[in-house]
């Protein structure tokens, strides 16, 4: 499927060999290809190529102290690129293939491309377990930096139609292998020597840190610009965004939490888990309605609940 664009022709590619050998080839050569994760779609470049990684932050019109998450396929891989102590080897034990991203050193001559750290002298590292973004992987042969695949600051995607909207024209490939079964980005920890400094809520949650760490996780809230998501607004659909809302307001579409009137629910069920997985769908949904302003349904600030509130909160900034 393409649409019309003054720019590139955007092609999107039903997920299966055949697609992932000719996004392969387009990584290879340097071009960003959007792909799925477990979390929300990404858009993926050699991260060891400076002009690759230049092409993903064009794409999405990121800012250049904003740094990229590394996406790797085994832990072989992940140690040429950084070091882990023993707090991180441990983190990586309990949740890797999967949405947690881990900030460690990166270790001489990794090879990432300067642009990927953003000056900094960490790298952020992600194992994750969805086999598209996998065998992207290990099919191009080459870490991959992959920002969320859309316009810097958007709501993020979680369907190949959201990409497709913010991106096209802008890339030349989404491989499509339906819709993310997390729907919120992978939790970002920073681990140190006797704590974790949780730097994005995610999917993971603080509790589970904890206890697979066997040390506390300090909030690094309102510190410098050490991994994604840490922008005061981001997430943010193109119309206002109204928290904690029992009602519709005139002209609003309300997305729901639990049995309630609303325009869609998240999640009849009152279920956080099913809620995440839901919420950026509805953000795109609501922007694309009619409804000139988007209210939602308070959300329980525990478990994922905080991830929730965290993306609505820059997202409503």
């Amino acid at each position: 499927m393409t649409i019309p664009n003054p720019g590139l022709a955007t092609k999107t590619s039903l997920y299966d060999t055949a697609a992932l050998r000719e996004a392969a080839l387009l990584i290879r050569a340097g071009e960003p290809v959007a792909a799925p994760t477990e979390t929300v779609y990404g858009l993926a470049g050699d991260a060891t190529d400076g002009q690759a990684v230049a092409a993903i932050y064009a794409a999405k019109g990121r800012p250049s102290f904003n740094p990229l998450i590394v996406h790797v396929a085994d832990r072989e891989m992940a140690e040429r690129l950084a070091i882990f102590s023993p707090v991180a080897r441990a983190l990586a034990d309990a949740f890797w293939p999967g949405p947690l991203t881990l900030v460690l050193p990166v270790r001489d001559g990794a090879g990432i491309a300067p642009a990927v750290t953003a000056g900094l002298p960490t790298v952020a590292l992600r194992m994750p377990a969805h086999p598209a973004m996998q065998g992207l992987i290990r099919e191009s042969g080459k870490p991959l930096a992959a920002p969320s695949a859309n316009r810097s600051g958007g709501v993020s995607p979680t369907r190949a139609e959201h990409v497709l909207s913010s991106l096209g024209g802008r890339i030349r490939m989404i491989l499509d292998a339906g819709p993310t079964s997390e729907g919120l980005e992978s939790t970002i920890a920073a681990p140190e020597e006797d704590h974790v400094r949780l730097l994005r809520p995610g999917p993971v949650t603080a509790a589970m840190i904890a206890e697979a760490a066997d040390a506390p996780v300090r909030d690094a809230k309102g510190g410098k610009i050490e991994a994604p998501g840490q922008l005061e607004s981001h997430y943010a659909p193109g119309k206002p965004l109204r928290l904690n809302a029992m009602r519709a307001e005139r002209d609003e579409y309300l997305i729901g939490f639990g049995l309630m009137p609303c325009s869609y629910n998240i999640s009849p069920e009152a279920d956080l888990r099913e809620a995440a997985k839901n919420l950026f769908a509805a953000l795109h949904l609501a922007d694309a309605s009619s409804s000139s302003a988007i209210a939602i349904a308070p959300i329980p600030e525990e478990g994922i609940g905080v991830a929730i509130n965290d993306r609505l909160r820059r997202a409503a900034a």
